[in-house]
């Protein structure tokens, strides 16, 4: 085999025997995150949600897709398992859109020990 199809099937092995991780950190003062499991809903019957506080107004509630476990060892991390790569790795990107890494502060949420290069600050 070759290519794609290769690929596919390396990490579907690779899923199915020691399984992928993401893990994300959230940098910032109260910024936070929890796991809640809330009554069956129509579009995600028995998942939990990610509930997020970013430092909107309003917590984000963001629902858990199937095939992806979801914890919170600290309230500043969540770790992401599952079986196949995209789907933990789509997920943990749309966490992240949220609240994407600025580069003055060093702010947002990090996925897998990514880290930014800091600007300084501009002087007249």
């Amino acid at each position: 085999m070759w290519g794609t199809t290769w690929a596919y099937i390396q990490r579907y092995i690779i899923g199915v025997s020691e399984g992928h991780t993401a893990v994300l950190r959230l940098v910032g003062i109260g910024y936070r995150a929890s796991i809640d499991k809330r009554p069956q809903l129509e579009e995600y019957p028995g998942q939990d949600f990610v509930c997020l506080r970013l430092g909107f107004s309003h917590p984000i509630d963001l629902g858990v897709p199937k095939g992806v476990t979801a914890s919170t060892p600290q309230p500043t991390r969540i770790l992401l398992e599952g079986i196949n790569r995209e789907e933990v790795m789509q997920f943990a990107a749309k966490i992240r859109r949220w609240r994407v890494p600025e580069p003055y502060k060093g702010k947002g949420i990090f996925v897998n020990n990514e880290t930014i290069k800091l600007k300084q600050k501009k002087i007249k």
